[in-house]
């Protein structure tokens, strides 16, 4: 029986909003890689991602909510708001997430991030 490709990406984002780097990774191929959405990699392998997610989990308002999720085949699609500490203050950006599930763990992801929206009277 295979797993969900669901299991993985709910986990990352589970381990995302928990800042638990260790858990994010374990839902990763060893060998992931991560991409702008078309273009760049962004990083390759756990240690390359977690130097990545470290310096993000030192945030203090960071949090991604689940906007929506679909799901064709082994690829899972996630649109999400993301609350930031951005150099200019408190804000948020909306994000397209699409990950690619090989034997139960993300393998590829890639990201494309729309507009910084910043909050009203909470600057840095």
């Amino acid at each position: 029986m295979s797993v969900s490709p669901l299991a993985p990406v709910q986990a990352q984002l589970d381990a995302f909003n928990a800042r638990d780097v260790d858990a994010l990774l374990a839902a990763y191929a060893p060998d992931a890689e991560q991409f702008a959405l078309h273009g760049a990699r962004m990083a390759k392998g756990h240690d390359e991602m977690r130097a990545r997610y470290l310096v993000r989990f030192a945030e203090p308002d960071l949090h991604a909510r689940l906007l929506s999720r679909t799901v064709v085949g082994n690829i899972v699609t996630d649109t999400e708001i993301i609350t930031r500490n951005f150099p200019e203050g408190l804000g948020t950006i909306e994000m397209l997430c699409v990950y690619e599930v090989i034997d139960g763990r993300i393998q590829r992801a890639s990201f494309a991030t729309g507009e910084q929206r910043m909050h009203a009277g909470k600057s840095a």
